[in-house]
């Protein structure tokens, strides 16, 4: 029995997984609030895990999640003393309306529909960035509190106060359980964009911890690109973001050696690299360029991706294309970061020196004081072009910066070897 039982639950969560954000959607638009649909949600998971183990799991899963979730909430509005005329008409909808155990509920237009008005709600711009990702990966990926809490090595009460608070603030705000018109739906849109984005980079590169990546946070960012790729196949940018993190996710099994340690990308078995998502990469860009709008700064970063996944030796990549591709970039997106990586680009094209002048011009700006990258690129350069004082300190300045352990480690080996290599 405790086989069984185990299973079940295993089976439980996984359905929970697949699931829980078309959940958490559909009842979002019969309740009108996100934060009791979870409630709901939640509670309809609890009694999975109670009779799953028995019954077994029903052939339409979901239908029977929401069917338990919206009896929970007639029960509950008919346990009130004092029934509203709202909660009145509300239960009345509820139940007339075609009953859940039918699949035809969750007939896949009404899903994606709810969907949708779900990750625009996530997103929405009167939340913080950290509340957007918390609720984001609760929501739409059915992370738990804990989970999350470990991807980004905080206590878990802080990730649910920051849930809590991003319900309240979303509650209070009266944001609407909609698509965004046209004027907006741009806007709205990069918000979307930057919060899944900002998911899979704490996952490919880890600003703390021990660990150099979070695959698991890499692996939800995508899935979640790819829903939003259907829901939104006329976005160009939005395939443009699934392209750049196709690519990018390609080569985390090459990114670590066996101990965890870092491998800088010239240094990549790039046998490791997984060519079904280079694949899916090529085509995620494709669909991008084929609506004809011009490249956005996802695309344009992606593009950047494909030409290091499709390049058979690190010595074959078009460094001169890379560079173009930047200056594009950088007429979109005029920032410091974009700079910096351009200068990388321009370096690997036209030598150190040319990097170096755009990497000495942004250390006097300032910008990027505390952006550990900043030290990590100038050493890099002036190892190249034999300067090893100054590249060592620039790497102890780097390993200083950043709040990655293993990061630090490999900046401060490297500074090592300066020093080493000053004798």
């Amino acid at each position: 029995m405790g086989d069984a039982g185990g299973e079940a639950a295993r089976t439980v969560e996984a359905v929970w997984r697949i699931e829980s954000g078309k959940l958490v959607a559909v009842l979002t638009r019969l309740v009108g609030d996100v934060g009791l649909a979870e409630e709901l949600a939640q509670d309809a998971l609890v009694a999975a895990l109670e009779q799953w183990p028995q019954s077994g799991v029903p052939r339409n899963a979901g239908a029977w999640l929401t069917a338990v979730a919206k009896r929970r909430a007639i029960d509950g509005w008919r346990r009130q003393e004092r029934l509203g005329d709202r909660y009145a008409q509300l239960a009345h909808d509820l139940e007339t309306e075609r009953g859940a155990d039918d699949p035809a509920l969750l007939a896949e237009e009404i899903i994606d529909d709810d969907l949708l008005r779900l990750v625009f709600i996530s997103c929405h711009p009167v939340l913080t960035k950290p509340s957007r990702v918390a609720l984001t990966l609760k929501l739409l990926g059915g992370l738990s509190t804990d989970e999350i809490a470990r991807a980004y090595l905080v206590p878990s009460p802080t990730i649910a106060q920051r849930i809590v608070r991003a319900k309240r603030t979303l509650s209070a705000a009266r944001v609407p359980f909609e698509v965004p018109d046209r004027s907006e739906f741009a806007a709205r849109l990069g918000s979307v964009l930057e919060v899944i984005y900002l998911i899979f980079n704490e996952g490919y590169a880890a600003t703390a911890g021990d660990d150099w990546m979070r695959p698991s946070l890499c692996q939800e960012a995508l899935r979640l690109g790819r829903v939003l790729a259907e829901l939104t196949p006329r976005e160009p940018e939005v395939h443009g973001l699934v392209a750049l993190m196709e690519f990018q996710a390609s080569r985390l099994g090459a990114r670590t050696t066996p101990a965890g340690e870092p491998v800088l990308l010239q240094d990549q078995d790039r046998s490791k690299w997984d060519r079904i998502l280079i694949t899916r990469g090529v085509e995620a860009l494709r669909r991008s360029e084929r609506l004809d709008r011009g490249r956005g700064p996802y695309a344009l970063q992606a593009a950047i991706a494909a030409c290091h996944a499709t390049a058979p030796t690190a010595e074959a990549t078009d460094w001169e294309e890379i560079v173009a591709i930047y200056g594009a970039l950088a007429e979109l997106q005029p920032n410091a970061v974009v700079e910096l990586n351009r200068a990388v680009a321009l370096s690997m094209a036209y030598g150190p020196e040319a990097g170096l002048d755009v990497v000495d011009r942004l250390v006097i700006d300032g910008a990027l004081s505390s952006y550990h990258l900043l030290p990590t690129v100038r050493a890099d350069l002036l190892v190249r072009l034999g300067r090893l004082a100054e590249a060592e300190r620039e790497f102890e300045r780097a390993a200083a910066l950043t709040g990655n352990e293993r990061e630090r480690a490999l900046l401060l080996a490297r500074a090592e070897e300066c020093r080493r290599g000053k004798g």
